[in-house]
């Protein structure tokens, strides 16, 4: 099937479908300046940090609990290299279609907080996001725009305890309250699953994916680059996302016929 011939099967689902599953990754954000870490041109692709580790080891739970300025050394590398990007058309026209349709979910990989910004509020951020803060050891928690002038690692001003971002580091749980508002989406059905920007490569991101297809649900995958579940989705796009809902999008809302 050519590049135009899938875009419009693609808008022809998504016009049918009354409740969409959106599941988004880091390659969403792209199109927005960031870079994907892991993957091709990513800030980590195929190298060590300048301390000699791998990312998933400086980024793990257990170095946040034995050596929180090393972990907090590379979140703040994260997310200066975040700061001041906007949401691009894909975050926009996701957030769009949230008000057109009875039920438009977003469950993200992503801590840029972009999906947000955009205007999505039925999200899921199922690793958090960088922009909230709360105590190791006290109930205290904060939102920060970004972390300029923030005392790395920072204290809790009530107890004194070490701060951390409300995210996800490699080796801990996922959040159970995530999982089940997601478990709650697709108990509730779903009509379409567009997995978006995403290498797929953890099973409870496939997951939602290999469920729809075992129900006769269309799925559909953008994405410039091969991932596990290229060659089972009912509709493969290999281009960007914010060069995907932009003609998903026009292909939706096609122009009303001139009077005449």
């Amino acid at each position: 099937m050519t590049t135009l011939a899938a875009l419009d099967a693609v808008a022809a689902c998504m016009v049918r479908a009354q409740r969409l599953l959106f599941i988004t990754g880091a390659g969403i954000s792209a199109d927005s300046g960031l870079p994907t870490y892991r993957g091709i041109g990513g800030l980590y692709h195929d190298r060590l940090t300048a301390d000699g580790l791998c990312i998933e080891e400086a980024l793990s739970g257990a170095t946040m609990a034995a050596r929180p300025e090393l972990a907090w050394k590379h979140l703040a590398e994260i997310e200066a290299r975040c700061r001041g990007a906007q949401p691009n058309a894909a975050h926009r026209l996701i957030a769009a279609l949230e008000q057109e349709k009875p039920m438009v979910c977003v469950l993200t990989q992503n801590v840029d907080g972009l999906h947000r910004a955009a205007g999505s509020r039925n999200l899921i951020e199922l690793h958090g996001t960088l922009h909230r803060l709360r105590c190791t050891a006290c109930h205290h928690g904060r939102t920060v725009a970004d972390y300029a002038g923030l005392q790395i690692p920072p204290e809790c001003p009530l107890c004194g305890a070490l701060m951390r971002p409300d995210v996800v580091l490699f080796g801990e749980s996922l959040p159970l309250r995530s999982l089940a508002r997601l478990e709650a989406v697709l108990g509730e059905g779903v009509d379409i699953v567009l997995a978006v920007g995403t290498s797929s490569v953890f099973p409870y991101i496939s997951a939602p994916v290999l469920r729809a297809l075992q129900c006769g649900i269309p799925t559909v995958e953008i994405n410039p680059g091969e991932t596990a579940l290229s060659a089972v989705v009912t509709h493969r796009l290999r281009l960007r996302a914010a060069e995907a809902l932009p003609e998903l999008w026009r292909r939706m809302h096609p122009p009303e016929p001139a009077e005449g």
